[in-house]
């Protein structure tokens, strides 16, 4: 049995036109800023406007690329409710897309702006009956029996949640195989910025470690025979790509629980200049100067059992959805806003810095299910 997995950041698909209670979005600030507006509900009615119509745009771009994808299961990240990720296949995805999806899959989970992990599958794939969903998103530092005094600095104790989002388990019985799905959105890096990486590391490493025991816990001995995969935006890296695509060790990652002597990232195989799905230029305070990195930030780990039947797996990164600000090539010596305004390879209308199908890749493989594994305890 063959099946095409898939995990993609979609980038803020929301029912509503401002964070709470953070404020307005990013992508409506600049424009807003341009403005006065003397009344508040004068402003807020602009604002709804605005955000519609750039919403139309970017969800446009961001459909092409699950459609490019044709991926079987989707693991998604940042989305807001059931009601849009229902209302973002039918109005948009399924206008162009080969496939038709359906088992849509969202729990509510620990973060304050309501970015949800949720999943879908193709409808003629599965019917509900074989399909199970778990959250985890009460689990404890206790639970997770994780122990880490970096976590102090943070004033976490033993009972409060370890996940900044959630883990969502997809369970998949095909009859005569099955597949388990932990879909996963770890902690982010303080808006990306180099110092916050390493400063909210133990958080990751802690969300990490909780998978692990997550998979141990529900395979017991035989984890290593069962077919599962964790997928999402894992918010973290060892090696991250620069100019020139010179690899730069960033240190600890924070997925060190995952990798050692635990999951497959297939990634590891690409040549290194293919290994990213996220792009950041930002100013380091440290260095005091710009810095730019292409980053793998997006997984699909695959169980050892997994890997040993899939030696050489299928990996598409799906990048004609970034904006141009975005080098897609990162060996190119030439970054000036000429070239890589010019450069092409893009969805129509897609912008400078926006809009665009997400700030993430969609990044998808192609894997055998083999028969006879253990799935579930």
């Amino acid at each position: 049995m063959k099946l095409r997995l898939g995990t993609f950041n979609v980038e803020n698909l929301l029912t509503r036109q401002r964070f709470q209670p953070q404020g307005g979005r990013t992508e409506t600030d600049a424009a807003m800023s341009l403005f006065h507006f003397p009344r508040a509900e004068e402003r807020a009615a602009v604002e709804r406007s605005l955000a519609v119509a750039l919403e139309d745009d970017k969800r446009q771009m961001t459909a092409l690329a699950l459609a490019e994808a044709k991926a079987d299961l989707w693991m998604l990240q940042e989305v807001d409710s059931l009601a849009s990720l229902q209302a973002f296949f039918a109005n948009y995805v399924h206008r162009i897309a080969d496939h038709r999806y359906g088992h849509f899959t969202l729990l509510g989970g620990n973060d304050r702006r309501n970015i949800e992990i949720s999943f879908t599958a193709r409808r003629d794939l599965l019917t509900p009956e074989q399909i199970s969903v778990r959250s985890y998103r009460d689990m404890s530092f206790a639970e997770a029996g994780i122990r880490d005094p970096a976590l102090r600095s943070f004033g976490i104790g033993p009972h409060h949640k370890v996940f900044a989002r959630d883990c969502l388990e997809v369970a998949l019985d095909f009859g005569d195989r099955k597949l388990s799905l932990f879909g996963c959105h770890l902690k982010s890096m303080d808006a990306g910025r180099a110092e916050g990486r390493q400063a909210t590391l133990p958080l990751r490493r802690a969300e990490a470690q909780a998978v692990r025991r997550i998979v141990t816990t529900r395979f017991g001995e035989g984890w290593r025979e069962a077919n599962w995969a964790i997928l999402g935006d894992l918010n973290c890296y060892r090696y991250g790509l620069g100019p020139l695509a010179a690899i730069t060790d960033e240190g600890e990652s924070g997925l060190e629980p995952l990798l050692e002597d635990f999951a497959v990232d297939p990634m590891g195989a690409l040549p290194a200049h293919e290994r990213w799905t996220h792009f950041h230029r930002g100013w380091s305070e440290s260095l005091q100067a710009l810095t730019e990195t292409h980053a793998p930030l997006d997984y699909i780990l695959l169980s050892p059992a997994l890997a040993a039947a899939n030696p050489d797996p299928a990996m598409q990164m799906i990048r004609r959805g970034l904006p141009y600000r975005v080098p897609l090539d990162p060996r190119a010596p030439d970054r000036s806003i000429a070239t890589l305004a010019t450069s092409g390879d893009r969805y129509p209308r897609i912008g400078w810095d926006r809009p665009k199908a997400s700030d993430h890749c969609p990044l998808t493989i192609d894997l055998v299910i083999p028969a006879g594994r253990r799935s579930a305890a």
